[in-house]
């Protein structure tokens, strides 16, 4: 699964933790299972969250790159047109 869940195990898990909430709602003890899931359920969410934030600072971050190649390419115009205007003054 390459640390992706299956849509299958991620819709059971959002209705088992559903059922777990519900139970909190009507004022009813907690299985040790229903907790697991509570907090399993916790750790996926944080996972996408993170998974969200990696995704936008990869954009940042190719964005960045995008602009110092854009620089680069200027300074390179520069340095060549500067060496020829270099060449152009020693020439007699």
């Amino acid at each position: 699964m390459s640390g992706e869940i299956s849509p299958l195990v991620h819709e059971a898990l959002r209705m088992a933790v559903e059922h777990a909430l519900n139970k909190i709602k009507e004022g009813k003890k907690l299985s040790t299972e229903d907790i697991f899931l509570l907090y399993l359920g916790t750790i996926l969410k944080e996972m996408a969250d993170v998974r969200s934030e990696i995704a936008r600072l990869e954009q940042r971050i190719d964005e960045n790159n995008r602009r110092i190649d854009e620089t680069n390419k200027r300074i390179d115009d520069v340095s060549i047109k500067n060496r020829r205007r270099e060449q152009e003054n020693r020439r007699p």
